[in-house]
C-alpha cells in the first residue's frame, strides 16, 4: 500500500477548495490535502495538484502546462464537469494525467487520484447530465446548482454570453436557459443586478492564498 497522497487544490474560490476538501475528510489516510491554492501557484511538493475548473478557463491549455511544468508538482489532474473529449485530449497533451468528472464520489475520486499516482493516465467516462453534488460552490445556500453558480460566477467577472460559452463548451442557448433560471433563484432581472448580487455574495474570485485546512485567508478581488 502505497504512502498517503499528497494533494494540492487549486482554484480561484476559497468556497469551492475548502468544500472539495472537506469531501476528502474521511479519506486522510489516503490524501494528505496540503495545500488549498487560490489563484498562486504551488510551492510545496505535491504527488497530484487537482485543478478544479469551477469558473476558471477550460482545463485543456495555459492553466494545466504552467502546472505540469511545476517542479514541486508529481502529475496534474482537471477536476471537471466539462465533457468534451477533444478537451480532455488536449488536458493529457498539455501535461495533465488525468480528466475526472466532478460525478464522482469521494470514494472513486480517491481511487482514480491513486492509480494516477501510480503512474496511470486516466480520462473519466463522459457523465452526461449527471448532477454535481458533491463539493461546495457559492450560492449554494440559495439554491443555485454548480452549473449555475459557474455560470454566475463567470457573469460576476465581467464575460459575455458568448464567452462563456467557449469556457464552458457550452452552447449558447444553455447558457441563456442557466442564466434565466439563475436570475429567478437570486431574484434578479438582468446582467447588472446579477453582478452586484454576485459581488455581494462571494462570486468574484477570491485572491487568498491558502496553506493547509485550517488557514487563515484574507480575500481580496480584483476590478474588472
Amino acid at each position: 500500500m502505497p504512502g498517503t497522497l499528497r494533494l494540492a487544490i487549486v482554484n480561484d474560490y476559497e468556497v469551492v477548495v475548502r468544500g472539495l476538501s472537506d469531501m476528502l475528510r474521511s479519506y486522510t489516510r489516503d490524501v494528505e490535502v496540503v495545500q488549498l491554492n487560490a489563484n498562486t501557484g504551488v510551492t510545496d511538493a505535491v504527488d497530484i495538484a487537482l485543478y478544479d475548473t469551477f469558473a476558471q478557463p477550460r482545463g485543456d491549455g495555459t492553466a494545466v502546462q504552467e502546472l505540469a511544468a511545476n517542479p514541486q508538482i508529481g502529475h496534474v489532474v482537471v477536476y471537471t464537469w466539462n465533457f468534451d473529449s477533444s478537451v480532455a485530449q488536449a488536458a493529457l497533451v498539455h501535461g495533465a494525467a488525468g480528466y475526472l468528472s466532478k460525478t464522482l464520489t469521494a470514494s472513486a475520486l480517491v481511487q482514480d487520484l491513486r492509480r494516477i499516482q501510480a503512474g496511470e493516465h486516466i480520462i473519466s467516462n463522459d457523465p452526461g447530465r449527471a448532477a454535481v453534488t458533491i463539493g461546495d460552490w457559492p450560492g449554494r445556500e440559495e439554491g443555485l446548482t454548480a452549473r449555475e453558480a459557474e455560470v454566475l460566477g463567470l457573469i460576476t467577472q465581467g464575460l459575455s454570453n458568448d464567452e462563456i460559452a467557449q469556457v464552458t463548451r457550452l452552447s449558447i442557448n444553455s447558457i441563456k436557459s442557466y442564466i434565466r433560471s439563475c436570475y429567478r433563484k437570486i431574484g434578479v432581472e438582468n446582467r447588472s443586478n446579477a453582478i452586484l448580487w454576485g459581488v455581494e455574495h462571494g462570486f468574484r474570485p477570491d485572491r487568498a492564498r491558502m496553506s493547509g485546512p485550517e488557514a487563515e485567508p484574507t480575500a481580496a478581488t480584483h476590478e474588472r
